[in-house]
C-alpha cells in the first residue's frame, strides 16, 4: 500500500512538473490550461496558483458566466478599481489593472496579524504580556497605571481602553472615538489605530526587522507574490502626537489574492506551513460584536463573538476579511473555497465601496454559483 502510495505521488508530481514547464513554455498563453488538480489516492488536493495565477471559465467551476459578468459589473460600477474572484485557487474573472499596486489602508492590520502570528510561534512575542511589561509608553499624556495593563492581545483585539493621540485615523474613526480612561482595557472594543500602529513597534522590536522586509521575508516570497517589494511600505509619524507611526503599504490585486488564499489554505502554501493553522483559526474568531458581525486579530468577520447576526446582514454563512478605507478588501469563505479581492485605488477614481456594497459583491458572486442560504438580492430588498 506504501509503495502505491509513493508511485501514485510521483507520478502526480511529474505531471505537475510537465504542466508547469507547458505553461512557462506557453507564456502569455498559459491562462488557457485548465486548472491543475491533483489527487492522492483519490482524495482532491488544494489548487495553488504557479509562477502566474491560472484562469478558467466560470462554468467549469460551477458558475454561471451571467452571473460572474454582473457581479464584476457591479464592483465596477461602485468604484472597485480592480479585482479577482478565485474559486479553488484558480482565477474566474478579474477587472482592472490587476499589477497596479495601491494604498491597502487598513487592509494592512490582517498582513500584520499573520506576522504577528508567526513571530508568536518563535516565541518572540507572548500575548499575554502587559504593556508595562514590555515597557510601552507614550508621549505626555503618559499611559496611566491603568492602561499599562493592556496585553498585546488586547491589542489585536483593538480591546486596550488606550484612546491616547495617534496618527493615521479616518475621520470616523475620531468621530466615534471614547474618550480617554473611559473603558479599562479588555472590556470595550474600539476600532483603534493606536493599537494597531503600537502592535506594529512591538513587532519591530521583538524580531529586529521592519515590518516591510520582514513581509517580504516571511510572506510575499514564500507564496510568490509577483509585485510586492519592501519600498511598497512606509511610515506615518508625527513625533509630537505619538512614538508609534501607522504602516501603509502598497499592493497589487493578484498579490493580496495569494495573501487571502494563503488563509483559506489555514496558512499553508502547498507543503510548507507559512502562517501556524493554529493562529488562522484564533485570528479569524470573534471576539468583539460589530455592526455588521464581530471582529477577531485585526480581521474582520460575519460571526459577532456573541448573540445572533443582524437580520439585515447580507453574508449568512462564515466569512472572513482584511478591510481597509474606501474600500479594499480581501474576502475569503472557507465553506465554498471562494476568495474576492476589491481595491479602490483613489488616483483613479473619486467612488468609494463601503461594506455594504462588498456584501452585494459576494452575494451576488455567491449567487452565480447557486450557493445555498443567500437570502434575497440585497438591493432589491432595499439595501447597498
Amino acid at each position: 500500500m506504501t509503495c502505491h502510495r509513493e508511485t501514485r505521488t510521483a507520478q502526480i508530481a511529474l505531471r505537475l512538473m510537465v504542466i508547469g514547464a507547458c505553461a512557462l513554455t506557453c507564456g502569455a498563453h498559459a491562462w488557457q490550461l485548465g486548472p491543475v488538480v491533483a489527487q492522492v489516492d483519490g482524495e482532491r488536493q488544494p489548487t495553488f496558483p504557479a509562477q502566474g495565477w491560472t484562469h478558467a471559465e466560470p462554468t467549469s467551476h460551477g458558475f454561471s458566466q451571467e452571473g460572474i459578468d454582473r457581479a464584476v459589473a457591479y464592483a465596477k460600477q461602485e468604484g472597485s478599481t480592480s479585482g479577482m474572484i478565485v474559486h479553488d485557487g484558480v482565477v474566474l474573472a478579474e477587472w482592472g489593472d490587476v499589477t497596479r499596486k495601491s494604498n491597502l489602508h487598513s487592509a494592512r492590520k490582517s498582513l500584520m496579524s499573520a506576522l504577528i502570528g508567526i513571530s508568536v510561534e518563535r516565541g518572540q512575542i507572548h500575548l499575554d504580556d502587559t504593556l508595562e511589561q514590555l515597557g510601552v509608553d507614550d508621549n505626555a499624556p503618559a499611559l496611566s497605571a491603568t492602561e499599562r495593563q493592556a496585553t498585546v492581545r488586547m491589542l489585536l483585539e483593538a480591546r486596550s481602553g488606550v484612546y491616547h493621540p495617534t496618527v493615521y485615523e479616518t475621520p470616523g474613526m475620531l468621530a466615534h472615538k471614547p474618550e480617554r480612561y473611559s473603558h479599562l482595557p479588555g472590556t470595550f472594543w474600539y476600532y483603534n489605530n493606536w493599537d494597531f500602529n503600537t502592535v506594529g513597534a512591538l513587532y519591530e522590536n521583538a524580531t529586529g526587522q521592519s515590518i516591510f522586509n520582514a513581509l517580504q521575508q516571511e510572506i510575499a516570497g514564500p507564496i510568490g507574490m509577483q509585485d510586492y517589494s519592501p519600498s511598497d511600505g512606509r511610515y506615518i509619524r508625527d513625533g509630537a502626537v505619538t512614538k508609534y507611526p501607522a504602516y501603509p503599504l502598497d499592493m497589487s490585486a493578484r498579490d493580496l489574492a495569494r495573501f487571502a488564499l494563503l488563509y483559506l489554505r489555514n496558512g499553508k502554501w502547498r507543503d510548507k506551513q507559512i502562517i501556524p493553522s493554529e493562529w488562522v483559526a484564533e485570528s479569524t474568531r470573534s471576539y468583539s460584536n460589530t455592526a455588521t458581525g464581530g471582529y477577531g486579530y485585526m480581521w474582520w468577520t460575519s460571526v459577532p463573538a456573541s448573540g445572533r447576526r443582524s437580520s439585515t446582514a447580507i453574508l449568512l454563512r462564515p466569512t472572513f476579511w482584511a478591510d481597509g478605507y474606501l474600500g479594499q478588501y480581501a474576502v475569503v469563505v472557507p465553506s465554498l473555497d471562494l476568495v474576492v479581492v476589491s481595491l479602490v485605488d483613489s488616483r483613479l477614481t473619486s467612488k468609494r465601496m463601503g461594506q455594504s456594497k462588498m456584501e452585494r459583491l459576494m452575494w451576488l458572486t455567491e449567487a452565480a454559483q447557486n450557493a445555498s442560504g443567500i437570502g434575497p438580492d440585497p438591493l432589491m430588498a432595499g439595501g447597498r
